[in-house]
């Protein structure tokens, strides 16, 4: 086993399951062969074949495990019925959550189960569950986000609150780099969780002017006008294009219903329509005014610099970690 590896995958970087369909068997194959945790993200709607298909796809890929991401918020039971009967190596769950026996039969299919957090009182709910991980989400992650508190002041008390069991607990939320690998090592995390740095790699299916505008821009906003009607009461990290920054208000009565359509796209098989505020990201087969639709980004966006394939990612990671603790941490202890 590599450098902090979890889980029983070589090193502790987690690539998160980046939504609707942007890590899709390329980019999670891809982290498998560089030795990280990669998730696929199942469909929103119950979807079981259609997600085998997915499964099998990426096993053509890579000989390596990984796993799949479901939101609970979402219809999912037939599609984890189908991710325990092919046995992937992980089921991520998050937005919900997930009962004991579910965790149970997991475990029977020899899957384990990892479920993002967003608060305090949500991690014990899924310590009581028998989780084998925690993802703690910051408020600095870009997407949806699930709760109010900063990483640096939650991961410390859900790291006190897991003590001595066999639960890593996965830093997750504006980490792009090394830097912030070790301080969420010193801060007691196992390993890192980043969407964002894997969103801008050549193997994400997010569309060229997403990519594009994840070099070129550096903050973002939080915010709850893009799927308020799909999605209620799930805020999100953007990034402050043009768009965000000229039309970045909708009254709280209104949502994406009634707005006019500004796009097509293609989702895990399934043609739809992209109306204005619809907090739909565009993947590579999305047509119409990409550049005023949702481009879900964490605050550790403006360290990104350039678009490069995903295992580089993890190897940057791991091997700049293990320069960054030797000559700033160890050297001073000699």
């Amino acid at each position: 086993m590599g450098w902090k590896g979890i889980l029983g995958f070589d090193y502790g970087i987690v690539q998160g399951p980046l939504g609707p369909d942007i890590s899709g068997p390329e980019l999670v194959a891809a982290v498998a062969n560089g030795g990280g945790i990669g998730l696929l993200r199942a469909p929103d709607w119950e979807s079981p074949d259609y997600l085998r298909e997915l499964i099998r796809k990426t096993r053509s890929l890579t000989d390596k495990p990984f796993g799949v991401g479901v939101v609970l918020a979402f219809p999912h039971e037939e599609n984890i019925k189908a991710i325990l009967d092919e046995k992937v190596a992980v089921l991520q769950v998050c937005w919900g959550e997930f009962p004991g026996e579910l965790v149970l039969k997991a475990h029977q299919a020899g899957v384990k189960v990892v479920h993002q957090v967003g608060s305090f009182e949500a991690a014990k709910k899924a310590i009581h569950a028998g989780v084998d991980a925690l993802i703690v989400q910051g408020l600095e992650a870009g997407g949806h986000v699930l709760g109010q508190d900063g990483l640096m002041a939650l991961l410390p008390r859900v790291v006190d609150l897991v003590g001595g069991r066999d639960i890593p607990v996965i830093a997750s939320g504006g980490i792009v780099d090394e830097r912030g690998y070790v301080a969420a090592l010193a801060l007691g995390a196992q390993g890192i969780c980043l969407g964002t740095r894997f969103l801008a790699t050549e193997e994400s299916y997010a569309h060229p002017v997403y990519k594009r505008k994840l070099i070129e821009l550096d903050e973002t906003g939080y915010t709850n006008i893009f799927g308020r009607a799909r999605w209620p009461g799930a805020p999100q990290r953007v990034l402050k294009t043009h768009f965000f920054n000229d039309r970045g208000h909708l009254p709280e009565h209104e949502n994406e219903v009634d707005q006019p359509v500004i796009g097509r796209t293609t989702i895990h098989c399934m043609e739809r329509e992209i109306r204005l505020f619809a907090g739909t990201v565009p993947n590579v087969t999305t047509t119409g005014d990409i550049e005023s639709m949702a481009m879900y980004a964490g605050q550790g966006v403006g360290l990104i610099k350039e678009i490069i394939p995903a295992a580089q990612v993890v190897k940057r990671l791991v091997e700049g970690a293990q320069l960054l603790i030797k000559q700033k941490f160890l050297a001073e202890t000699v």
